[in-house]
């Protein structure tokens, strides 16, 4: 046999004392990982043979029977037979000797948490509701239990292979963690008979007769204060339990304000959802909150934001309960941060320390004229008790930081004044659209769906608009002008 060929690279002594140290080091290793091994098994079986010693001492018993064949007789059968009893089972699940005794018992384990899904034909469906931006809503009732439920089937793109979408994932999940008065009740998740089909994925929520839009666009007479006031507490109450819990709703609206025939309100339709922690992620999605009720830093391309984007949502909130009429009605992106401009006043340095560095407000051009700073929300409602102008000025701060939390507003002392919040069994009752009849198509933007592009806002002037401060209050416009 030829001998290994040498390397053409002249090799030295050194490298043959390195070598034939690897090799030394490799043996052993080799070595310690067998006697390891040894150690390890020895040890194990030591166990195992005192745990058998053990086993011994505590249940004796004679050793099996032996057939004809000289073989031992096969072990009884431990688990149940389909059908028996509890009674049977616990019977079965014991070990028998040689004399009769019941010396051990087969631990089993309740596996009820686990089960199918209901289909949703055990509901009867009695009329549509609305379309919302993530689903279809309809009002159906329980064939076995009678009662009415709200029935919720999830959008889902035919085309996405992706499931079930995340929106679809957060508003199960935020439902399911949720447990307030004020919070909408998911009561169980239930699909079609074709399971195949992934579009056939229905929520059974609680049955509310109103919506707050509806009751708003359709009542011959505006709410009293007091009635304003216990709307805002409920609305706080519910908030406030959802930023506790980590919970940023993202999308509050009159329309997704529920109302039953008691008086009492509830938050409604999570699919713009999510949880967040202290402090929050640092990239969030900017496109979020329908437009109408969307805070000026999210205009402004803000990467990460907090809680105050709810409470800017309930300022805008309140001032519809004031005028039954949303209060910002922006036609995009610019013209909506006019109309927060025009009734807010122009941001500062003073007022909103920092804004000029948020993504969209570095191209814009805003008058230096020091009236327009100010803001009109008193001149605006005139009417409103300068404690609840005072709170409707805080939620609209320009600065988030400035904003109450939902905690501070339930401590107000707009609601601790006269008139005192009415108690919610004395509220009107109102004719249930929902219960009745299809709802008429409402002519409102939807919250932005997943998956589009924020609107850039490029470098916007705001120096002219302000021209005519004076014709605000007789309600003239002003017309926003591209550079």
């Amino acid at each position: 046999m030829a001998s290994k060929a040498k390397s053409r690279w002249a090799d030295d002594e050194q490298d043959a004392e390195l070598e034939a140290q690897r090799r030394k080091e490799k043996e052993e290793k080799k070595r310690l990982k067998a006697e390891k091994a040894k150690k390890l098994e020895a040890e194990k079986q030591a166990r195992e043979a005192a745990e058998a010693a053990a086993t011994t001492r505590r249940h004796p018993s004679p050793s099996p029977p032996e057939t004809n064949s000289g073989h031992p007789a096969k072990r009884r059968k431990l688990s149940p037979e389909r059908g028996t009893t509890t009674t049977q089972t616990q019977s079965s699940t014991t070990i028998a000797n040689g004399t009769g005794e019941k010396t051990h018992k087969l631990l089993r384990f309740d596996g009820g948490a686990f089960r199918k899904a209901r289909s949703v034909e055990n509901y009867d469906k009695l009329n549509d509701i609305e379309e919302g931006s993530y689903g279809w809503v309809s009002r159906a009732r329980d064939i076995s239990t009678g009662e009415v439920v709200a029935l919720k089937r999830l959008k889902l793109n035919p085309k996405d292979r992706g499931g079930v979408p995340v929106t679809g994932l957060r508003e199960i999940q935020v439902l399911k963690a949720c447990d307030h008065r004020n919070i909408v009740h998911l009561k169980e998740i239930v699909v079609n008979d074709d399971t195949s089909r992934l579009e056939s994925i229905f929520l059974v929520m609680e049955f509310l007769e109103h919506d707050l839009k509806s009751i708003l666009e359709d009542m011959p007479n505006p709410f009293l204060q007091s009635e304003i006031k216990t709307l805002l507490l409920q609305l706080a109450a519910g908030t406030a339990y959802l930023h506790e819990n980590w919970i940023l709703h993202r999308d509050l609206k009159t329309s997704n304000l529920l109302l039953n025939n008691r008086g009492q309100l509830k938050i409604a339709d999570f699919g713009m959802a999510r949880f967040v922690g202290d402090p929050p992620p640092q990239k969030l999605t900017q496109l979020v909150v329908t437009l109408w009720y969307r805070s000026p830093e999210l205009l402004l391309g803000t990467p990460t934001y907090n809680t105050a984007v709810d409470t800017w949502s309930i300022g805008c909130i309140f001032g519809e309960l004031l005028t039954r009429e949303p209060l910002l009605q922006g036609k995009n992106e610019v013209d909506q941060l006019t109309k927060i401009f025009e009734l807010c006043g122009i941001p500062t340095e003073e007022t909103w320390p920092g804004f000029r560095r948020l993504p969209n407000a570095k191209g814009l051009r805003l008058p230096q004229n020091s009236t327009t700073t100010n803001s009109l929300v008193r001149a605006r409602f005139p009417t409103l008790p300068s404690a609840g102008a005072a709170l409707l000025n805080s939620l609209l701060a320009l600065d988030p930081e400035k904003r109450p939390s939902a905690k501070q507003i339930l401590a107000h002392e707009y609601f601790k004044q006269d008139p005192k919040p009415k108690q919610e069994a004395f509220f009107p009752t109102y004719p249930s659209k929902a219960g009745q009849e299809r709802r008429r198509k409402r002519e409102t933007p939807n919250a932005p769906l997943r998956g589009e592009k924020a609107v850039d806002l490029g470098h916007v002037d705001f120096s002219g608009i302000f021209a005519g401060r004076e014709k605000e209050e007789r309600g003239a416009g002003f017309a926003l002008r591209m550079v």
